[in-house]
This record gives structure tokens, C-alpha cells and sequence, in this order.
């Protein structure tokens, strides 16, 4: 808990759903651990980026009780299911507005067409009803007892039309997956581009000085120091390039990710990205999308 004043802020790391499979180097396939912020004043709270699964909902909702906050908001950064899909449950169950950009509300109605494909494919029965009904504010502002939540929307990072929201008097950024932490990251929706969008992105977070950063993935025991996160961040984007000229096969990229980062969590992630790129490289006739959402099956 990080407080000034009245005004502070708090994370709950959710834990991932069950699913069922093996990668090739005999770990269970487990999706990363999802982080949600609670930035709250002396009676209201804003949440941001609630999760996916009922459970997660369920659990991130008694969470949130216990502080004894009214949520007036839930900030959702970025278009992916995983970071917005249980939004509607707690916003009914806090009687809170759902607030995005206007791109990441597109993107969430991109993510809704796809779920039957994605979603309830790896995760059957486990995530609730996902109707869009985040709304915009005017000009990407809105306020909590007086303080100042900006929405920055940076471009590209693991998707298109990401956001993040910064909170000047607490030196925070809620950053989404744009920065991570000892997490691997989603480099899949990169193929095509490469990660100078990504970097821009994270140029533009920087920009913001934060001195703290709450990344949407990150493992739980670990600090939320911006710096650190940061740099973090772009080495990992760096050797991400570097074992694309030096792996032939996405078997030899994910053996050499784990080799360089043996304590990131969030292994799944990295074969369904290695799959995704080294897929788009070698079959470059056919949609990346495709691609993409094949590297999950």
C-alpha cells in the first residue's frame, strides 16, 4: 500500500485460471498472474482492470469490500479479455462506471467477436457475460476527490490502442501491458511490425515520470518501482530481437528465453508468443491473425 495523505493506492495480483496442457519443457500451461490497482481517496476508490473469470471477480471484489471504499470507477487500459472481461460483474456489484479510451473500447469490441475462438476455448464456462458498456470522458480526465486521473493512450504495445492512467499526486502509472514485471511478455501482435511501436510506447510511459508503475502482469513479490520496470521492460524487448537472428525455430527461442529469464513467470505466454512469431516468419502468405490465434490452440 502506497498512500500520501487521504489518497493512496493498493494492488491485488489475481491468480491465473486453470487450464489444461502441457508446454514442451513439461511445465502446465498456466496463463500469468493479473494485476489489478485500487487507487482510492478518504471514501471513493477507482479499480483498474478488473480481470477475466468469475472467480477472479468474486475474489478481486472481496478484496476491494474490505477496504470499505464506494468504487465510482473501473479504468480499463487495453482491449484484451483478460484485463476487462469480469468488468461488468463488479461494476454491477459496486454499482460503478466503466471508463476506457476510445480505442480500447473498439478493441474490447474486437476482443467480444473473438472470445468463442480464444477465450472460451481455453477457459470453457469460466468467464461471465462481457457486454461493452465502457464509456469515454471528456478529454481522457476524470477526477477523484479532487485528484487528477489522466488517461494517456501510447499506441501499440501487445496490442493495439493501449492506455494507461497516470496519477500525477501519486507519481503512479497503471501501465496494463505496456510495462511488465518478472513476467514474460505477449510479443505475439508484434510479428508484423516489430517492437519499435512498443518502444515509443514505453518512451511515452516514461515521459510521464512515475516513480511508480503498476504493470498488468507481474509477479506479486516483487516492487513496483518505475525505473526498474522500465528497463526491465526494453532488455527484454532487446533479447526478444536478438534470439529472433540468432534461434531458427520457436522451440530454440523459448528454451533461450527461459535460460536468460528463469524466474519470470508467465511461461505460456512466451511459447504462445514464440509460436506466433516464428509462425508469421515462416509462412508469411497466410493472415497473421490467423496465425496468432492459432498459437493459443
Amino acid at each position: 500500500m502506497n498512500q500520501a495523505g487521504d489518497f493512496g493506492y493498493d494492488v491485488f495480483v489475481n491468480d491465473p485460471p486453470p487450464q489444461d496442457g502441457f508446454l514442451p519443457n513439461g511445465e502446465p500451461k498456466r496463463f500469468s498472474p493479473m494485476a489489478s490497482t485500487l487507487i482510492y481517496g478518504r471514501q471513493d476508490a477507482v479499480l483498474t482492470d478488473p480481470g477475466m473469470t468469475e472467480d477472479q471477480a468474486r475474489v478481486l471484489g472481496d478484496w476491494v469490500a474490505a477496504k470499505g471504499r464506494n468504487v465510482t470507477d473501473i479504468f480499463i487500459t487495453h482491449g484484451h479479455g483478460d484485463h476487462w472481461f469480469a468488468a461488468g460483474l463488479l461494476a454491477e456489484r459496486f454499482g460503478a462506471r466503466v471508463v476506457a479510451s476510445a480505442g480500447t473500447i473498439a478493441q474490447m469490441r474486437g476482443s467480444v467477436a473473438t472470445r468463442p475462438l480464444l477465450w472460451d476455448t481455453l477457459y470453457p464456462g469460466l468467464i461471465p457475460p462481457t457486454p461493452v458498456t465502457a464509456v469515454t470522458v471528456p478529454d481522457n480526465r476524470f477526477t477523484l476527490e479532487g485528484h487528477d486521473l489522466v488517461i494517456v493512450e501510447v499506441g501499440h504495445a501487445d496490442a493495439d490502442d493501449n492506455s494507461v492512467l497516470h496519477v500525477p499526486d501519486l507519481e503512479l502509472v497503471t501501465a496494463g501491458d505496456v510495462i511488465y514485471n518478472g513476467v514474460h511478455m505477449y510479443l505475439a501482435q508484434s510479428a508484423v511490425s516489430g517492437f519499435d511501436p512498443w518502444r515509443d510506447a514505453i518512451d511515452k510511459v516514461e515521459a510521464l515520470g512515475p516513480r511508480h508503475i503498476v504493470c498488468g502482469h507481474q509477479n506479486r513479490r516483487l516492487d513496483d518501482d518505475a525505473k526498474r520496470t522500465i528497463e526491465q521492460t526494453r532488455q527484454y524487448l532487446d533479447d526478444a530481437d536478438e534470439l529472433l537472428r540468432t534461434e531458427d525455430t520457436a522451440q530454440g527461442y523459448f528454451n533461450a528465453k527461459i535460460a536468460r529469464y528463469p524466474d519470470y513467470l508467465g511461461q505460456l505466454i512466451l511459447w504462445v508468443t514464440a509460436r506466433a512469431l516464428y509462425g508469421v516468419r515462416e509462412d508469411p502468405g497466410e493472415d497473421p491473425r490467423k496465425i496468432i490465434l492459432a498459437s493459443w490452440l
